[in-house]
């Protein structure tokens, strides 16, 4: 994203940004004060609806008393059920529906204490029932209504139900009356046009239910309901939803998001005008000046910066021209710092190398002096054991001596015999009482690669591996193994030395940094660039005070030739 990009968002958004809040705030702000004010009135009402619904109860309960103590004052009541007069079985048994109807009731049940149905209004032949478990499931609401859904000739009916009981000559009987909800009824409760009352039990719905997600519900009030249309009672709950229309609410929040849609469309489009003319008039210059700064480097400094103009970015300008001039009288400075630098390295490299090939001579010397003082006899015979290491060590050096006149070598790369180059190696390495061990892989593919690259590379790994032993004894184990079938040949350098710490793996590959008392720092740095140039792999396994394990990976048969 460009400067002038984001300059002009950020003063987009530094200008929106606070209309937005203030408009969200303001609509924020009214909408609770208008919500506020008519959920208050409508809870009012709510409350109203319940006090209705109560008093509503309390008639049916009045009622359903009316008819009990009638029965509590009947002789002939008594005379059919406590004197089981066969005369009065009749008027018994026509109680009930004669009742129901005066009184206005769609059900009336009279039980005695056994729950044995005596006279029933709304279904005759439930009479000489057993239903015990029906008063007692509708006494267990006490004052508040019940709702049942009973048996009729024509099928179930769903009613209002209250309970009451009496007693003659020591037994207690009760009447269970109910009238049907009517949504007429509902909606007298509400006694506003604003309300919506609605009776949602398992299986019907009485009253209204708006759809369409355009009503709010403001009381939710649970009624126990009791289903005895099958063979059992089952008892559960039903709910009283009283609800109100939010159309009135939303259309003045529609009216107030479209005033503020509108200031909202016309402030961005102001907005973006501002700020892309105020982007245009900081980026133009700020281009110019990357155009000249992507031209600069160390061979053109010729750039000038100069201006006239007084404010922030002519002193950029300025100082870019400042910048440029001094660089141009460092120049000269920087080149001949670096010609030093990189004949350093060079001078530090060849010393690393020829020291190196130095190691094998000195030690051959060493042991043919041992041998010329202690066995002369032998002298002969072990100047021709050694003399393959004296002269491959010769050769080494002069192999050196013909890369570096040419200054960037270029390898000579054939078909190499890495187990040999091991060996050779190792016979002319200064081990110091180190345990060098040999696990070499039979029948290994050849490597492509250049003899002396190989021998650099393996001097120093096994060098650095003697010198980790510090002296006090210890193994080197050098092995070689084919990781897959004409695919990559590995040869392993590992020891039981001191290893290496997390924080000296991180630069052990850094040109001169070294942890031994005199060394150059160059060896592990040599050593990855000449693998990289065989198109091998390189990794290290270390931990301290378990030693290291140097892994190098070449391609079987040769990289690049």
């Amino acid at each position: 994203m460009s400067f002038r990009l984001r300059l002009f968002l950020g003063f987009l958004v530094g200008m929106l940004v606070p209309l937005a809040v203030l408009a969200l705030g303001v609509r924020r702000e009214m909408t609770r004060q208008v919500t506020a004010q008519y959920e208050r009135r409508l809870g009012s009402l709510s409350g109203v609806v319940q006090s209705d619904l109560a008093a509503e109860s309390a008639r049916l309960g009045r009622v359903v008393s009316s008819v009990a103590r009638e029965l509590e004052e009947s002789n002939r009541f008594r005379l059919a059920v406590i004197q089981h007069d066969d005369a009065e079985r009749p008027w018994l048994l026509d109680y009930a529906g004669s009742a129901m109807q005066m009184s206005g009731l769609g059900m009336l049940l009279v039980q005695d204490s056994a729950g044995r149905v005596l006279s029933s209004g709304h279904f005759r032949n439930e009479f000489d029932r057993l239903a015990p478990d029906l008063p007692r499931a509708v006494a267990a609401a006490g004052a508040q209504p019940v709702l049942l859904r009973a048996r009729t000739a024509e099928g179930a009916t769903l009613v209002v139900a209250r309970l009451d009981s009496f007693r003659v000559a020591g037994e207690r009987f009760t009447v269970t009356g109910g009238r049907a909800p009517d949504p007429r009824t509902l909606a007298r409760f509400s006694r506003d046009s604003d309300l919506a009352v609605a009776l949602v039990t398992p299986g019907d719905t009485i009253g209204e239910l708006r759809s369409g997600g355009r009503e709010r519900l403001l009381g939710r009030f649970a009624v126990p309901y009791i289903d005895a249309s099958g063979a059992g009672v089952v008892t559960d709950s039903a709910r009283l939803l009283i609800s109100e229309p939010v159309g009135p609410l939303d259309e003045l929040r529609r009216r107030t998001d479209r005033w503020f849609i509108a200031a909202f469309a016309i402030a961005l489009l102001l907005g973006m005008v501002l700020a892309a003319w105020l982007a245009a008039q900081v980026g133009r210059p700020l281009t110019a000046l990357a155009e000249k700064t992507a031209a600069l480097d160390l061979d053109r400094l010729d750039q000038e910066f100069g201006t006239d103009r007084a404010d922030e970015i002519g002193a950029l300008s300025r100082l870019l021209d400042a910048m440029s001039a001094r660089l141009r009288g460092s120049a000269a400075r920087l080149r001949e710092a670096e010609r030093r630098a990189t004949v350093g390295d060079v001078a530090r490299q060849v010393n690393h190398d020829i020291k190196n090939g130095l190691a094998p001579i000195r030690h051959v010397l060493r042991h043919l002096s041992e041998v010329a003082r202690d066995e002369p006899g032998r002298l002969p015979a072990v100047f021709a054991e050694r003399r393959g290491t004296l002269e491959s060590s010769v050769e080494y050096l002069e192999t050196l001596a013909r890369n570096y006149a040419r200054l960037t070598p270029a390898m000579d790369q054939a078909p190499c015999d890495l187990n040999a180059i091991v060996r050779e190696v190792l016979a002319g390495a200064a081990t110091r009482g180190a345990d060098v061990r040999l696990e070499l892989a039979p029948s290994l593919p050849a490597v492509r690669a250049d003899t002396v690259v190989l021998r650099r590379i393996l001097e120093n790994l096994v060098g650095n591996a003697v010198d980790s032993l510090d002296g006090k004894g210890g193994t080197v184990t050098v092995s070689t193994a084919e990781t897959t079938p004409g695919g990559a040949v590995r040869v392993t350098v590992a020891d039981t030395g001191r290893g290496m710490t997390r924080e000296e793996l991180d630069h052990a590959f850094d040109d001169f940094f070294t942890t031994k008392a005199g060394g150059t720092g160059l060896g592990l740095s040599v050593v990855r660039r000449l693998v990289a140039d065989l198109s091998g792999t390189l990794r290290v396994q270390t931990e301290p005070g378990t030693g290291s394990r140097f892994i190098v990976e070449l391609p079987a048969g040769g990289g690049p030739a």
